[in-house]
């Protein structure tokens, strides 16, 4: 314990949420991801789930039950790979990174997949240079971001096609927004990645403006750099629950979370949306199965029309 003086403060018998009592404590089994990120622990009968971040910053969460009730009232949906066909794009970048700042050629294999997708660019850098380098280089970040900026701008100006609508995108939003179900977008990729992507697929949609669309969106934010303004994002976003936490509960003004489900193709994604409180459909083609968090998922749709069938509860 470290030399902290408690007495100052009231005394209780319980803790978060009853989860921590005083007295002995019981702890089961204990699993955990390779990379040891991720893990899971049984403690007096509840989940809980430890995440570390690549700046070794260490976070604890229940992990508890979450019921749908259909029809819904409110989707959120992610955006890479849920609502934009791009996490192809979005990994080569990752791989050219890591080429660069090892000098070496390398591809990622499938086994890489579930580390190099769906959580925050930071931990797809960590893991892969980890792996294929010597782990510690202090320009990574910068020089994904060189990379991603480079890249954005020629896919921009030439083939678009690289980045995407989902197949069967505007007619899943059309019939949600018809049916008067508040709509939100979720992304852990910072606003100079994700805003030109949804942007682009709305413009290809003939949808207008995402943000007079979607009744709410969040991004990760800002990119760090020296003379820039930067906001909160990369250390706190996927799997922390901050994003859908902050989207559902602040922006949508959520206080049923039985009546809100998130669409997700990323163990990431699937974890942050659980451990902030609501169901998931996992859609699959992302890495959710590769992963083994398939079962933390309420439903599993192979299409966004199967997803929207679940979502009305049958009642088309």
């Amino acid at each position: 314990m470290i030399d902290f003086d408690l007495t100052v403060f009231e005394r209780e018998n319980s803790c978060l949420g009853g989860i921590f009592r005083t007295g002995p404590a019981k702890v089961g089994e204990i699993r955990g991801t390779p990379d040891k990120k991720i893990e899971f622990a049984d403690y007096n009968g509840r989940t809980l789930c430890c995440i570390t971040s690549c700046s070794g910053q260490r976070a604890i969460y229940p992990l508890d039950e979450a019921v749908f009730a259909a029809p819904a009232e409110y989707v959120v949906m992610d955006l890479d790979g849920t609502s934009i066909v791009s996490e192809e794009f979005w990994i080569d970048i990752i791989e050219q990174t890591v080429c660069r700042l090892t000098g070496k050629t390398i591809h990622f294999s499938a086994e890489d997949l579930p580390y190099v997708s769906g959580h925050s660019t930071g931990e797809h850098l960590d893991y892969a240079l980890k792996k294929y380098g010597s782990g510690s280089y202090e320009n990574a970040m910068e020089t994904y971001h060189e990379i991603s900026h480079r890249e954005l701008s020629a896919l921009f100006k030439g083939n678009r096609g690289k980045i995407k609508p989902a197949k069967g995108l505007k007619e899943f939003l059309l019939a949600l927004k018809n049916r008067g179900i508040r709509v939100g977008l979720v992304s852990s990729g910072l606003f100079y990645k994700a805003i030109p992507e949804i942007e682009a697929a709305f413009d290809v949609m003939e949808l207008g403006d995402p943000r007079e669309f979607y009744d709410g969106i969040i991004m990760g934010g800002v990119e760090k750099g020296p003379g820039k303004y930067s906001t909160l994002g990369e250390l706190a976003a996927k799997p922390h629950p901050w994003l859908y936490k902050e989207l559902a509960y602040s922006g949508l003004k959520c206080k049923n979370p039985e009546k809100l489900i998130v669409l997700e193709d990323s163990a990431s994604g699937v974890l942050s949306a659980r451990l902030a409180g609501y169901p998931v459909i996992g859609m699959t083609g992302g890495n959710i199965r590769a992963s083994g968090l398939e079962k933390l998922c309420t439903a599993q749709a192979d299409s966004l029309e199967q997803a929207l069938r679940y979502i009305l509860g049958g009642n088309e």
